[in-house]
């Protein structure tokens, strides 16, 4: 199997069902492969390169992270949206890699803030490392990421350094719930676009700047990949409850203050589940199956689906006026398949 077809599977295998995966995967996975090989040679070959550049030990934290794979769905996202507008330029490649380094730092830095214990089916690096090296590790691949742009797409540091912005203060209201629980769908709403829809927005219009897209164009695709980072979130949170989770993330999740929409959207229409899950975010964790189950039966899944879907229609609905092409359309077809995961 080569390096795409690697990819086209670790970004549209995933987001499917087992049972449509090959009738499904069918469909793309020739495109991904005319139309990303090289660069995705060239893409996970840089990104391995940049993360072993540094001081150790904090370069062994970064590769154990980086070496476990991923989606790279960002990356993926930003060399299409540059395959728009003609061929892909050797600076979106780079750019590719200084967003999956910038998503690498902030799992870095999360792991310590959240205290987590696994990370891609192995121990976090905090655990193998310690705090302070899994910190100082997150902290290099974000000057790597900066130097990166910097140099081969200055045009787009500012909006980088935006979004960075963003990443900041979506974590630090998300910490905020360590000492007070917030149920409101606004809180939630906040930490969603910044933490998560943000640096998906900077990945598709800086690939649609390389690319040549006019100011318009490149509008359009920060809001593609906004949107398109909204649904991928809300369909994550879906499948916390609905997918084969065994309720550790939940635990964990509440017990850390983190709270998603379909626990917010139950906790709404059904006020009793409330005091339940701050018994649980208090450390009492006898009740979460029942809270798991109230989740379920309070339609609060169903309802986060159908956001999914709008976000991603709405998502699709910002490239109108793009070129019609192979790229935008396996933009389309990746933005609507990551949105099938929770179907």
């Amino acid at each position: 199997m080569s390096l795409s077809l690697q990819s086209a599977v670790a970004i549209l295998g995933e987001s499917l069902h087992p049972a449509d995966e090959t009738r499904r995967l069918a469909a793309h996975v020739a495109e991904v492969e005319a139309l990303l090989e090289e660069d995705m040679t060239a893409f996970e070959g840089g990104l391995r390169e940049a993360v072993s550049v540094g001081p150790e030990p904090a370069t062994h934290a970064a590769v154990h992270l980086v070496s476990r794979g991923g989606k790279r769905v960002r990356p993926v996202a930003l060399l299409l949206s540059a395959a728009c507008f003609g061929p892909i330029p050797r600076a979106a490649r780079e750019l590719a890699i200084a967003a999956e380094l910038v998503h690498s730092a902030t799992l870095l830095h999360d792991d310590v803030v959240d205290e987590g214990m696994d990370r891609r089916g192995a121990p976090t690096a905090r655990r193998l490392w310690g705090n302070a090296v899994s910190v100082l590790a997150g902290d290099l691949l974000l000057a790597h990421a900066l130097e990166r742009t910097l140099a081969v797409a200055p045009g787009a540091m500012p909006d980088l350094v935006a979004t960075l912005r963003r990443l900041v203060d979506g974590e630090i209201v998300q910490l905020r719930g360590r000492r007070s629980l917030d149920m409101s769908e606004a809180t939630y709403e906040r930490i969603l676009r910044d933490k998560t829809a943000s640096l998906f927005g900077w990945s598709t219009k800086a690939g649609a700047r390389l690319g040549g897209a006019n100011r318009v164009q490149r509008e359009r695709f920060g809001t593609f990949g906004e949107r398109l980072g909204v649904a991928f979130q809300l369909v994550d949170d879906v499948l916390d409850y609905s997918g084969e989770s065994t309720g550790k993330t939940l635990l964990a999740d509440l017990a850390e203050g983190k709270v998603t929409l379909p626990l917010v959207l139950t906790v709404r229409w059904r006020p009793e589940v409330e005091a339940e899950v701050r018994r649980i975010h208090a450390g009492d964790s006898s009740n979460l199956a029942w809270v798991r189950q109230a989740v379920l039966e309070s339609g609060a899944c169903e309802e986060v689906r159908r956001r999914a879907r709008l976000a991603t229609e709405r998502a699709v609905s910002a490239l109108s006026g793009v070129p019609e092409g192979a790229a935008r359309a396996l933009l389309e077809g990746v933005a609507r398949e990551l949105a099938g995961r929770a179907t």
